[in-house]
Protein backbone atom coordinates (compact mmCIF):
# COMPACT_ATOMS: atom_id res chain seq x y z
CA UNK A 1 0.00 0.00 0.00
CA UNK A 2 1.12 3.33 -0.24
CA UNK A 3 1.91 5.85 2.10
CA UNK A 4 0.18 8.79 2.97
CA UNK A 5 0.61 12.10 4.73
CA UNK A 6 -1.40 13.43 7.34
CA UNK A 7 -0.49 16.81 9.33
CA UNK A 8 3.03 16.48 8.62
CA UNK A 9 3.25 12.73 9.98
CA UNK A 10 3.61 10.01 7.14
CA UNK A 11 1.95 7.09 7.86
CA UNK A 12 1.81 3.88 5.62
CA UNK A 13 -1.41 2.53 3.80
CA UNK A 14 -1.90 -0.26 6.71
CA UNK A 15 -1.48 2.32 9.34
CA UNK A 16 -3.70 4.54 8.12
CA UNK A 17 -6.30 1.25 7.78
CA UNK A 18 -5.87 0.22 10.96
CA UNK A 19 -6.44 3.92 12.28
CA UNK A 20 -9.74 4.37 10.56
CA UNK A 21 -10.78 0.77 11.32
CA UNK A 22 -10.75 1.51 15.12
CA UNK A 23 -11.84 5.04 14.71
CA UNK A 24 -15.27 3.36 12.76
CA UNK A 25 -15.49 0.91 15.84
CA UNK A 26 -14.91 3.68 18.54
CA UNK A 27 -17.27 5.68 16.89
CA UNK A 28 -20.33 2.91 16.65
CA UNK A 29 -19.49 1.83 20.30
CA UNK A 30 -19.35 5.71 21.66
CA UNK A 31 -23.16 5.95 19.96
CA UNK A 32 -24.29 2.84 21.28
CA UNK A 33 -23.08 3.97 24.78
CA UNK A 34 -24.95 7.19 24.72
CA UNK A 35 -28.32 4.89 23.15
CA UNK A 36 -28.01 2.97 26.43
CA UNK A 37 -27.66 5.97 28.90
CA UNK A 38 -30.63 7.73 27.15
CA UNK A 39 -28.42 10.51 25.49
CA UNK A 40 -28.86 11.69 22.02
CA UNK A 41 -27.38 9.89 19.04
CA UNK A 42 -26.37 12.56 16.87
CA UNK A 43 -24.40 13.80 20.27
CA UNK A 44 -21.96 10.87 19.61
CA UNK A 45 -20.89 12.29 15.91
CA UNK A 46 -19.97 16.10 16.98
CA UNK A 47 -16.29 16.47 17.86
CA UNK A 48 -16.11 18.81 21.47
CA UNK A 49 -19.68 17.98 21.78
CA UNK A 50 -19.18 14.15 22.45
CA UNK A 51 -16.74 14.94 25.56
CA UNK A 52 -19.20 17.36 27.14
CA UNK A 53 -22.09 14.66 27.28
CA UNK A 54 -19.51 12.18 28.38
CA UNK A 55 -19.19 14.69 31.54
CA UNK A 56 -22.65 14.16 31.46
CA UNK A 57 -23.21 10.37 31.18
CA UNK A 58 -20.37 10.75 34.24
CA UNK A 59 -22.62 13.24 36.15
CA UNK A 60 -19.79 15.89 35.90
CA UNK A 61 -20.28 19.79 35.04
CA UNK A 62 -19.76 20.77 31.19
CA UNK A 63 -16.80 22.50 31.95
CA UNK A 64 -14.67 19.60 33.06
CA UNK A 65 -14.92 19.14 29.11
CA UNK A 66 -12.19 21.66 28.94
CA UNK A 67 -9.92 19.74 31.37
CA UNK A 68 -8.96 17.35 28.45
CA UNK A 69 -7.34 20.46 26.95
CA UNK A 70 -4.67 20.84 29.53
CA UNK A 71 -1.32 18.89 28.71
CA UNK A 72 0.14 17.00 31.10
CA UNK A 73 -3.13 16.68 33.15
CA UNK A 74 -5.27 15.28 29.79
CA UNK A 75 -3.60 11.70 30.77
CA UNK A 76 -4.46 11.84 34.16
CA UNK A 77 -8.02 13.15 33.67
CA UNK A 78 -8.57 10.52 30.90
CA UNK A 79 -7.79 7.50 33.42
CA UNK A 80 -10.10 8.43 35.91
CA UNK A 81 -12.92 9.38 33.61
CA UNK A 82 -12.44 6.07 32.26
CA UNK A 83 -12.57 4.80 35.67
CA UNK A 84 -15.74 6.59 35.99
CA UNK A 85 -17.24 5.02 33.37
CA UNK A 86 -16.81 1.43 34.36
CA UNK A 87 -17.94 2.81 37.69
CA UNK A 88 -21.22 3.86 36.03
CA UNK A 89 -21.54 0.57 34.64
CA UNK A 90 -21.11 -1.25 37.70
CA UNK A 91 -17.94 -2.05 36.94
CA UNK A 92 -15.94 -1.72 40.40
CA UNK A 93 -12.98 -4.29 40.40
CA UNK A 94 -9.32 -3.43 39.78
CA UNK A 95 -9.18 -6.08 36.90
CA UNK A 96 -12.35 -3.71 35.02
CA UNK A 97 -10.29 -0.59 36.00
CA UNK A 98 -7.26 -1.97 33.98
CA UNK A 99 -8.81 -3.68 30.96
CA UNK A 100 -11.25 -0.21 30.95
CA UNK A 101 -7.59 1.48 30.82
CA UNK A 102 -5.78 -0.45 28.54
CA UNK A 103 -8.22 -1.72 26.12
CA UNK A 104 -10.12 1.78 25.61
CA UNK A 105 -12.13 0.85 22.65
CA UNK A 106 -13.34 -2.26 23.19
CA UNK A 107 -14.10 -1.66 26.76
CA UNK A 108 -16.53 0.69 25.65
CA UNK A 109 -17.26 -1.57 23.03
CA UNK A 110 -18.29 -4.03 25.54
CA UNK A 111 -20.29 -2.19 27.47
CA UNK A 112 -22.33 -0.52 24.36
CA UNK A 113 -23.18 -3.96 23.14
CA UNK A 114 -23.49 -6.22 25.57
CA UNK A 115 -26.83 -7.03 26.85
CA UNK A 116 -26.38 -7.50 30.65
CA UNK A 117 -24.79 -4.19 31.14
CA UNK A 118 -26.99 -1.36 32.50
CA UNK A 119 -26.16 2.20 32.71
CA UNK A 120 -26.42 2.66 36.55
CA UNK A 121 -26.09 6.73 36.93
CA UNK A 122 -23.39 9.07 37.37
CA UNK A 123 -20.87 8.59 39.89
CA UNK A 124 -18.88 11.80 40.04
CA UNK A 125 -19.46 13.24 43.15
CA UNK A 126 -20.77 10.30 45.45
CA UNK A 127 -19.74 9.25 49.12
CA UNK A 128 -15.86 7.80 48.31
CA UNK A 129 -16.34 4.97 50.94
CA UNK A 130 -19.57 4.20 47.73
CA UNK A 131 -17.64 4.81 44.75
CA UNK A 132 -14.31 3.16 45.98
CA UNK A 133 -15.55 -0.11 47.18
CA UNK A 134 -13.62 -2.09 45.56
CA UNK A 135 -13.69 -6.10 45.28
CA UNK A 136 -11.62 -8.33 44.52
CA UNK A 137 -11.28 -9.99 40.95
Amino acid sequence: MADYSVLGLEMSGAMASAVTFLSIIALGANAKLFIKCDQPVWAALIPGYNVVVAMRILGRPDHHALLFLIPGFNLYFFLRTVIELAQAFGKRTYTDYVLATVFNVFYVLNLSLAYQEEYQGPVYGQDKKHVSNFQAA
